[in-house]
């Protein structure tokens, strides 16, 4: 089965999108998804990329965009949410974890639907432990293994690798060294890997 690199940060807005349907579209088409983990922040700071602070004009349209696609989809979202997360590396970290025990998917989900859907804030409490506590984690042993050197390393790995593959946003999908950008890109992913060519 094709296999689909899903690049995600928590804490990227438009990912709320991708987070909640990527698995059920992958499977109607025939693919896998791969969840991989980074830190977006670092290398938007490094590209001098600031996409939202201090420009309310583009919050907004933002916070609408994401509103109205999140209707066309069927999925519920209250917004604005709170933004951006005061806990962003360590939402991540959760998520680098989950990728080594192969949760990271569900709790991507669960933190997403709580942070898009009820104002609780990814990455902090009470999301964190609910959303640890709902797909079968103890809060308190995942977050001390959050906190750890070796996963603290693997965050910087993979944050790297993604740099190198060329990717600088999330949610971003990658089949082999082809990047997709963005949630409107899932579907070309999805031609891509099964195809190996975009069909229009």
């Amino acid at each position: 089965m094709p296999t689909i690199d899903f690049w995600i940060s928590i804490g990227s807005t438009y990912s709320y999108l991708s987070v909640m349907r990527v698995e059920g579209v992958a499977k109607a088409r025939g693919v896998r998804i791969r969840w991989r983990p980074f830190s977006v922040r670092s290398i938007m700071i490094e590209q001098n990329n600031i996409p939202f602070r201090g420009k309310p004009v583009k919050m907004a349209y933002m916070w609408r965009d994401i509103e109205r696609r999140s209707a066309g989809y069927g999925i519920p979202a209250q917004l604005p949410a709170p933004y951006p997360l005061t806990e962003f590396d360590l939402a991540n970290k959760i998520a680098i974890v989950g990728e080594t025990r192969g949760w990271c998917g569900a709790y991507a989900q669960a933190t997403y639907r709580r942070w898009f859907q009820e104002g609780l804030e990814a990455g902090s409490e009470p999301n964190l432990s609910e959303s640890l506590r709902e797909i079968g984690q103890r809060p308190e042993v995942v977050i001390d293994e959050a906190q750890s050197i070796e996963i603290e390393v693997l965050y910087r790995q993979a944050t790297e690798e993604a740099k190198a593959l060329g990717v600088f946003g999330s949610p971003s999908f990658a089949v082999g060294h082809e990047v997709f950008w963005g949630d409107d890109r899932l579907d070309d992913a999805i031609q891509w890997a099964l195809h190996g060519r975009l069909i229009y």
